[in-house]
């Protein structure tokens, strides 16, 4: 298991390289940074000027020398400077993580909540009115984009009913839980889109369970309905529903950018989003760097897991 586990270590340490440089090689192929300085209205950089700026941001060396440089100052903390306002683009991400971090929490929550109960009672109850409630609430979560849900659900309780705030995290200099209301939609909207798969998962794994032999013995020894069901099914039907809760928890800590644009979520999404609208390739690059991190943190974490959850898994050479 060691040797398994030092093997996925070093596939994620090249992952986070691999996709690093991809989108570092993309970046500087959407367009020349140092176009954003050119104002519209006939203004023209001179050519002194260009290669000052070119020089600033380090766009003299070759692209991979360029690269290497950026990973050198990584290793150190540093992210580097956006190209519009020259802030710090660590502090930026420091300053939106939190925002993303309870809007994931509550998601991932909701998700949860929602789809492994439903998923285990829709295969429990078989062919019940139960099992046809839970496949319906996959097929919503799964068929309705995200951006629609939370557009109607702020039509109907923002809008209509003046129930809950249309959009943001709230006022400034307040916390949760002082602004729970600006959490719902949000929340709500991104956990529900999120459980269909949940529910899809847990049902399938729990059907195959629920047929095993094992499952059929403990039921002619008596064991009572609430011990099969949740201690020897679920339990054996959790692979699939972990691996995807893993990567469902990273996922939305990488920034649900649709949700946070529908409802001015002040998070790592919108922070990534604006940064491709205004090439702003240091604030790219870092966020992708993030983002690889939270995955490869996630997938090794749920390696360690499976072990745990399972204990006929052995990972050998």
């Amino acid at each position: 298991m060691s040797y398994f586990l030092g093997r996925r270590l070093l596939l994620g340490l090249l992952s986070l390289v691999a996709a690093t440089s991809i989108v570092f090689a993309l970046s500087r192929a959407a367009g020349d940074p140092r176009l954003l300085f050119i104002k519209p209205g006939g203004y023209a950089m001179t050519k002194e000027t260009y290669e000052a700026v070119g020089k600033k941001l380090g766009l003299d060396k070759p692209l991979p020398v360029q690269y290497l440089i950026w990973m050198g100052r990584v290793l150190k903390g540093d992210l580097g400077r956006t190209v519009i306002g020259e802030l710090e683009v660590a502090d930026l991400v420091r300053g939106r993580l939190g925002a993303t971090i309870q809007l994931s929490v509550g998601a991932w929550f909701v998700a949860t909540v929602i789809g492994v109960p439903l998923g285990v009672l829709s295969a429990v109850k078989r062919g019940s009115p139960f099992d046809y409630v839970g496949r319906f609430v996959a097929v919503m979560g799964q068929s309705l984009p995200s951006f629609w849900v939370g557009i109607m659900l702020i039509l109907l309780f923002a809008v209509t009913l003046d129930w809950l705030p249309v959009a943001g995290r709230g006022p400034t200099g307040s916390s949760f839980p002082g602004n729970w209301k600006y959490f719902i939609l949000p929340i709500f909207t991104l956990g529900f889109t999120s459980a269909a798969p949940y529910l899809r998962l847990t049902r399938s794994a729990m059907l195959d369970v629920m047929d095993s032999e094992f499952v059929k013995l403990a039921r002619a020894k008596g064991v009572d309905s609430r011990t099969v069901i949740w201690k020897h099914g679920l339990r054996n039907a959790l692979i699939s529903p972990l691996t995807y809760s893993g990567l469902l928890l990273a996922g939305f800590l990488s920034g649900a950018t649709v949700v946070e644009t529908v409802f001015a979520w002040p998070g790592i999404g919108r922070l990534a989003t604006d940064a491709v609208y205004n090439n702003d390739y240091p604030m790219m690059t870092g966020s992708v760097l993030i983002f690889a991190v939270l995955f490869v943190v996630a997938s090794y974490i749920l390696d360690v897991l499976y072990a745990v959850v399972d204990p006929r898994i052995r990972f050998v050479k």
